[in-house]
């Protein structure tokens, strides 16, 4: 009995080492199996290696796009420049005589396009290189003098005078100039002259942005 024992146990593990130590067909195939898994999984890999880059390609491109909208937002808004006012907020009345030259500060807005134009001071500033166009008028009563010029940076540009009309007088000039931006321009009444203004905006000053250079 065994010797029997002995011998089924030496037939079992003899089996078993041919089982483990010798090549099968289950054996290799598994192992071209576990080949194409390998290959499918460097698939995998390099696919989404590629989709992360033309992600990051995408990205990129959006961010330019985004960049470019905003610049073009940001040109665009700079570019529009346009103002006109009148004197007198309300009511109506003489501006001078004073001893001295004074800035006419235009208080009735009726447009401030980019705010370029400051109703506290009379005074526009230009926000971007260009070529601009300005406009004033300017009003006086009969036996008065009226005297009224455009500056730019404090240098006359042009100007409008009435000397002591027998009745009431009328004025206006205009000029197209280029400015820098920084540039200053304002309307200054001359010392001893008087400018008349009233809900007709009779006095007035405009400016607009041409075309940017």
């Amino acid at each position: 009995m065994v010797v029997l024992q002995i011998a089924l146990l030496f037939c079992v593990g003899s089996s078993i080492a041919e089982d483990l130590f010798s090549p099968n067909v289950n054996i290799i195939t598994e192992l071209e199996k576990l080949k194409n898994m390998e290959e499918r999984i460097q698939k995998l890999e390099d696919t989404l290696s590629k989709v992360l880059r033309e992600n990051e390609a995408l990205k990129t491109l959006l961010q330019d796009s985004q960049n470019k909208m905003e610049n073009f937002q940001k040109d665009n808004k700079v570019n529009k420049v346009a103002f006109s006012a009148g004197l007198l907020a309300s009511g109506e009345g003489n501006t001078g005589p004073i001893n001295s030259d004074q800035i006419l500060i235009y208080k009735k807005v009726f447009s401030n396009v980019g705010n370029a134009y400051d109703l506290n001071t009379g005074i526009f500033t230009a926000p971007v290189k260009g070529v601009y166009y300005f406009r004033f008028y300017g009003h006086c009563h009969g036996g008065t003098t009226m005297a009224i010029s455009l500056q730019k940076n404090g240098v006359t540009q042009c100007s409008v005078f009435a000397y002591k009309p027998t009745f009431n007088a009328n004025g206006s000039n205009g000029v197209v100039l280029t400015l820098e931006p920084g540039d200053q321009m304002y309307t200054k009444l001359y010392s001893n002259t008087w400018v008349f203004d009233d809900p007709g905006s009779y006095t007035s000053f405009s400016g607009f942005l041409i075309f940017p250079l």
